[in-house]
Protein backbone atom coordinates (compact mmCIF):
# COMPACT_ATOMS: atom_id res chain seq x y z
CA UNK A 1 0.00 0.00 0.00
CA UNK A 2 3.06 2.29 0.25
CA UNK A 3 3.80 1.82 -3.53
CA UNK A 4 3.76 5.12 -5.26
CA UNK A 5 0.33 6.45 -7.27
CA UNK A 6 1.10 8.07 -10.16
CA UNK A 7 -2.81 8.90 -11.30
CA UNK A 8 -3.14 11.07 -7.76
CA UNK A 9 -2.18 14.45 -10.42
CA UNK A 10 -5.15 16.85 -9.40
CA UNK A 11 -3.77 18.00 -5.85
CA UNK A 12 -7.08 17.75 -4.21
CA UNK A 13 -7.79 13.95 -5.10
CA UNK A 14 -7.01 11.33 -2.43
CA UNK A 15 -7.58 7.97 -2.51
CA UNK A 16 -9.81 7.26 0.29
CA UNK A 17 -9.19 3.19 2.03
CA UNK A 18 -11.07 2.56 4.89
CA UNK A 19 -9.43 0.03 7.32
CA UNK A 20 -11.48 -0.66 10.58
CA UNK A 21 -8.46 -1.72 13.11
CA UNK A 22 -10.68 -1.79 15.83
CA UNK A 23 -14.22 -2.38 14.60
CA UNK A 24 -14.85 -6.09 14.75
CA UNK A 25 -18.00 -7.03 15.96
CA UNK A 26 -18.15 -9.52 18.90
CA UNK A 27 -20.61 -11.10 20.85
CA UNK A 28 -22.72 -8.51 19.36
CA UNK A 29 -20.50 -5.55 20.66
CA UNK A 30 -18.59 -3.49 18.57
CA UNK A 31 -15.28 -1.74 19.78
CA UNK A 32 -16.05 1.78 19.31
CA UNK A 33 -12.59 3.22 17.59
CA UNK A 34 -12.10 2.69 13.96
CA UNK A 35 -9.34 4.09 11.88
CA UNK A 36 -8.90 4.78 7.77
CA UNK A 37 -6.48 5.96 5.86
CA UNK A 38 -5.84 8.60 3.20
CA UNK A 39 -3.54 9.58 0.47
CA UNK A 40 -2.19 12.14 -1.08
CA UNK A 41 0.98 13.40 -3.28
CA UNK A 42 3.98 14.69 -2.89
CA UNK A 43 5.16 14.50 -6.31
CA UNK A 44 7.04 17.40 -8.30
CA UNK A 45 4.03 18.04 -10.64
CA UNK A 46 1.29 17.88 -7.55
CA UNK A 47 2.88 21.01 -5.60
CA UNK A 48 3.63 24.29 -6.01
CA UNK A 49 6.77 27.03 -4.93
CA UNK A 50 9.58 24.46 -6.00
CA UNK A 51 8.04 21.09 -5.77
CA UNK A 52 8.41 22.19 -1.60
CA UNK A 53 4.86 22.65 -0.68
CA UNK A 54 2.54 20.09 -1.03
CA UNK A 55 -1.43 19.96 -0.43
CA UNK A 56 -2.37 17.39 2.38
CA UNK A 57 -5.85 16.76 3.62
CA UNK A 58 -7.90 18.67 6.54
CA UNK A 59 -6.37 22.17 5.65
CA UNK A 60 -2.69 20.95 6.46
CA UNK A 61 0.21 20.93 4.04
CA UNK A 62 2.97 19.08 3.65
CA UNK A 63 6.67 20.74 3.23
CA UNK A 64 9.23 18.96 1.70
CA UNK A 65 13.00 20.41 1.65
CA UNK A 66 16.04 19.11 0.71
CA UNK A 67 19.68 19.83 1.32
CA UNK A 68 22.97 18.03 0.06
CA UNK A 69 20.67 14.97 -1.14
CA UNK A 70 19.37 14.75 2.75
CA UNK A 71 15.36 15.03 2.79
CA UNK A 72 13.17 16.70 5.66
CA UNK A 73 9.38 16.46 5.47
CA UNK A 74 7.21 18.52 8.22
CA UNK A 75 3.70 19.08 8.26
CA UNK A 76 1.45 22.21 9.72
CA UNK A 77 -1.11 24.60 8.50
CA UNK A 78 0.96 27.21 6.53
CA UNK A 79 4.57 26.93 5.33
CA UNK A 80 6.02 29.28 8.21
CA UNK A 81 4.27 26.57 10.89
CA UNK A 82 5.62 23.61 9.26
CA UNK A 83 9.08 25.37 9.19
CA UNK A 84 9.13 25.32 12.93
CA UNK A 85 8.10 21.56 13.64
CA UNK A 86 11.01 19.21 14.71
CA UNK A 87 10.29 17.31 12.11
CA UNK A 88 11.73 20.05 9.67
CA UNK A 89 14.53 19.43 11.27
CA UNK A 90 14.51 15.58 11.67
CA UNK A 91 16.91 14.48 9.22
CA UNK A 92 19.09 11.26 8.06
CA UNK A 93 23.02 11.10 8.27
CA UNK A 94 23.44 9.03 4.87
CA UNK A 95 21.79 10.46 1.73
CA UNK A 96 17.97 9.55 1.66
CA UNK A 97 14.90 10.57 -0.67
CA UNK A 98 11.24 9.54 -0.44
CA UNK A 99 8.48 8.25 -2.17
CA UNK A 100 5.70 10.45 -3.27
CA UNK A 101 2.81 8.87 -1.69
CA UNK A 102 1.82 10.09 1.98
CA UNK A 103 -0.32 7.86 3.66
CA UNK A 104 -3.00 10.01 6.89
CA UNK A 105 -4.03 8.12 9.24
CA UNK A 106 -7.62 9.11 10.54
CA UNK A 107 -9.60 8.70 13.47
CA UNK A 108 -13.35 7.84 13.85
CA UNK A 109 -14.36 11.32 12.82
CA UNK A 110 -11.92 11.59 9.89
CA UNK A 111 -9.61 13.59 11.36
CA UNK A 112 -5.64 12.96 10.25
CA UNK A 113 -3.57 11.79 13.34
CA UNK A 114 -0.37 10.44 12.17
CA UNK A 115 1.30 10.26 8.02
CA UNK A 116 3.24 7.62 6.91
CA UNK A 117 5.86 7.34 4.82
CA UNK A 118 8.50 5.48 2.89
CA UNK A 119 12.41 6.47 2.93
CA UNK A 120 15.14 4.99 0.92
CA UNK A 121 18.63 5.73 2.89
CA UNK A 122 21.69 5.07 0.98
CA UNK A 123 23.95 2.55 2.70
CA UNK A 124 27.46 3.22 1.56
CA UNK A 125 28.12 0.13 2.94
CA UNK A 126 26.19 -1.88 0.80
CA UNK A 127 27.21 -0.74 -2.95
CA UNK A 128 26.48 -2.38 -6.91
CA UNK A 129 29.01 -3.44 -9.17
CA UNK A 130 29.47 0.08 -10.14
CA UNK A 131 30.06 1.73 -6.89
CA UNK A 132 26.89 3.00 -5.90
CA UNK A 133 25.42 2.83 -2.26
CA UNK A 134 21.97 0.77 -2.82
CA UNK A 135 18.54 1.87 -0.42
CA UNK A 136 17.37 0.28 2.42
CA UNK A 137 13.88 0.88 2.84
CA UNK A 138 11.79 1.90 6.08
CA UNK A 139 8.60 3.25 6.74
CA UNK A 140 8.26 6.55 9.20
CA UNK A 141 5.37 7.73 11.43
CA UNK A 142 4.91 10.95 12.20
CA UNK A 143 2.43 12.27 14.60
CA UNK A 144 0.35 15.59 13.46
CA UNK A 145 -1.18 18.33 15.03
CA UNK A 146 -2.30 19.34 18.08
CA UNK A 147 0.77 19.69 19.41
CA UNK A 148 3.89 19.25 17.43
CA UNK A 149 4.83 17.49 14.64
CA UNK A 150 7.88 14.50 15.13
CA UNK A 151 9.00 11.20 13.76
CA UNK A 152 7.25 8.94 16.03
CA UNK A 153 8.02 5.32 15.01
CA UNK A 154 10.10 3.39 12.40
CA UNK A 155 9.71 0.44 10.39
CA UNK A 156 12.26 -1.57 8.48
CA UNK A 157 10.95 -2.81 5.14
CA UNK A 158 12.67 -5.31 4.46
CA UNK A 159 13.04 -6.96 8.24
CA UNK A 160 9.62 -7.18 8.26
CA UNK A 161 7.23 -8.59 6.07
CA UNK A 162 4.08 -6.93 7.25
CA UNK A 163 5.49 -3.47 7.38
CA UNK A 164 2.77 -1.30 6.53
CA UNK A 165 0.21 -3.34 9.12
CA UNK A 166 3.02 -2.61 11.76
CA UNK A 167 3.33 1.24 10.54
CA UNK A 168 -0.33 1.52 10.79
CA UNK A 169 -0.55 -0.22 13.81
CA UNK A 170 2.41 2.21 15.36
CA UNK A 171 0.49 5.45 14.25
CA UNK A 172 -3.02 4.11 15.42
CA UNK A 173 -0.93 3.12 19.03
CA UNK A 174 1.42 5.81 19.67
CA UNK A 175 1.30 9.14 17.73
CA UNK A 176 -1.46 11.45 19.42
CA UNK A 177 0.04 10.64 23.29
CA UNK A 178 3.66 10.70 21.75
CA UNK A 179 5.60 13.65 23.42
CA UNK A 180 7.72 15.03 20.76
CA UNK A 181 10.30 16.86 23.47
CA UNK A 182 10.08 13.96 26.08
CA UNK A 183 9.92 10.65 24.01
CA UNK A 184 12.01 8.37 21.91
CA UNK A 185 11.59 7.34 18.20
CA UNK A 186 10.82 3.45 18.51
CA UNK A 187 11.78 0.85 16.17
CA UNK A 188 8.70 -1.48 15.87
CA UNK A 189 8.79 -4.70 14.93
CA UNK A 190 12.18 -6.56 14.00
CA UNK A 191 15.39 -3.73 13.48
CA UNK A 192 16.91 -3.75 10.45
CA UNK A 193 19.71 -2.20 8.38
CA UNK A 194 17.09 0.87 8.05
CA UNK A 195 16.38 1.63 11.00
CA UNK A 196 20.24 1.27 12.21
CA UNK A 197 20.82 3.77 9.41
CA UNK A 198 18.09 5.95 10.44
CA UNK A 199 18.61 6.19 13.87
CA UNK A 200 22.22 6.67 13.35
CA UNK A 201 23.50 10.71 13.09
Amino acid sequence: MMTAFPHLTPRFRMLIVSVAIAGSLFGGTAYAETFSSAYTSTAQKDCRANATICTGIDGLIVLVREDDLRRTVSIGRTAKQAEKEPAANHWFGPFNSTTNTLEWRRDGAGKPFATIQRWYIADNDDTDKDGRPRSAQMLVVTRLPPGAVCHVAYVDVKANTNANEMARDAADRLAKTFDCAKDKVSVVGNSGRATVLGLAR
